[in-house]
């Protein structure tokens, strides 16, 4: 198994593909910042909106290069990114971010995506890690303490989803036109659990400590589904899922994430709980695993319907999620499918010509110009974080 070339090639890919591409086509010198949007055409729009959480996660991103590669640019950038998470995103009358900015940098979607609130957490905790900056890590103990005020269920445990910009009861509560409309969801309690974690790394605060704890706990015990070593992914307030559908991609990030947290937290207890669940949450997400290597996005049982589009983030965290397994459990066969997957990943999503990569190959094999290339959800976070975590899991 030739898990020292994927990590050259992947370090390759890092600095010469995906890093550029964000640093020279999408900061934006007109307005400050960086542009909201470039699509799957390579198009610049110019007009789009900015949203917290591509420049929250172009914020982690080029801290965590900065951190392991010490390359200056990645530096400029990096503080570039934070500048637009405080100076623009942060809600300076009632804290947390703004769910979006117009292309000025004005708000325009005021809401409190506590999801957003979560990246700006993980990207500025890096920030700090990297550099030692304090006024970032000033922001993202804020970003907690709102978090932990506003969000916080206190009587039947975990996070809601959504609040209005002054903190009150809103309608619509999802984060995508994709989602149901439900008050808790795996998916935002996954990136506030890994945002926590980095926070923990560098700031080892007592109540930080145990609502980290309590985040591992709710997976464990009302998020993954013990009969099929899926994590349901919409609740009600009591924490009933009404809905069956299976993330792939969502299920093999989660396993890895899981097991990070209770790694961070370093509490022996939890950890022997965790490990056992870690594999088992790993090998149910292998159900959606194509003969060619690559993963498929979901399916929702029941319904007999399934989409086998290989998007991008989904094929990082399966790298990422299989590697994981082969480090801390020995398991072969799991770096076998990380290195099945990378050469899937080579083959069809990077654009050599343009940088990046494209969203998704479609279930015919064609490639996906539709989606975009970047945008709200289009960030370098996923894929610049699975060459991170083997470069540095592997040298």
């Amino acid at each position: 198994m030739d898990i020292n070339r994927m990590r050259k090639e992947m370090e390759e890919e890092l600095v010469t593909d995906i890093l550029p591409f964000w640093i020279k086509k999408m900061t934006d010198t007109a307005n400050g910042g960086f542009y909201g949007r470039i699509t799957g055409r390579e198009i610049l729009i110019p007009e789009a909106e900015k949203g917290a959480v591509l420049n929250a996660r172009i914020l982690w991103t080029f801290s965590s290069a900065y951190r392991i590669l010490k390359k200056d640019e990645y530096l400029v950038t990096a503080t570039r990114a934070k500048r637009v998470i405080i100076d623009d995103f942060y809600d300076k009358e009632y804290g947390g971010v703004f769910w979006s900015l117009d292309c000025k940098g004005r708000p325009l979607d005021t809401k409190k995506q506590i999801y957003a609130l979560g990246f700006a957490i993980y990207g500025l905790s890096e920030y700090y890690r990297t550099t030692g900056d304090e006024e970032a890590l000033d922001y993202a103990i804020r970003l907690f303490e709102s978090i932990e005020e506003h969000s916080f269920d206190s009587v039947k445990n975990g996070y809601c989803e959504a609040l209005t910009r002054e903190w009150g009861e809103i309608a619509d509560m999802r984060l995508s036109d994709k989602d149901e409309n439900e008050r808790k969801t795996m998916n935002t309690h996954l990136h506030i659990l890994e945002p926590y974690t980095n926070l923990f790394r560098v700031w080892k605060d007592q109540r930080l400590k145990g609502q980290l704890r309590n985040l591992i706990g709710i997976f464990t015990d009302k998020i993954l589904n013990m009969k099929t070593g899926h994590l349901e992914l919409f609740f009600n307030d009591d924490w009933v899922s009404k809905y069956r559908i299976v993330s792939y991609g969502h299920d093999i990030e989660a396993s890895w994430l899981i097991h990070e947290a209770a790694l961070v937290l370093g509490d022996r207890t939890v950890l022997e709980k965790i490990e056992p669940l870690v594999e088992y949450i790993a090998a149910a997400s292998d159900e959606g695993l194509a003969p060619d290597g690559s993963l498929i996005y979901e399916t929702f049982p029941g319904k007999d319907k399934t989409d086998t589009e290989r998007h991008w983030w989904v094929q990082a965290e399966n790298v990422v999620g299989h590697a994981n397994l082969y480090q801390y459990f020995g398991d072969e066969v799991a770096m076998r499918k990380a290195l099945r997957c990378w050469e899937f990943i080579k083959r069809h999503l990077i654009d050599y010509k343009n940088g990046e990569w494209y969203w998704s190959v479609r279930s015919d094999g064609s490639i996906n110009t539709a989606d975009d290339k970047a945008g709200f959800w289009k960030c370098p976070y996923h894929n610049g974080r699975m060459c991170m975590e083997i470069i540095e899991r592997f040298s």
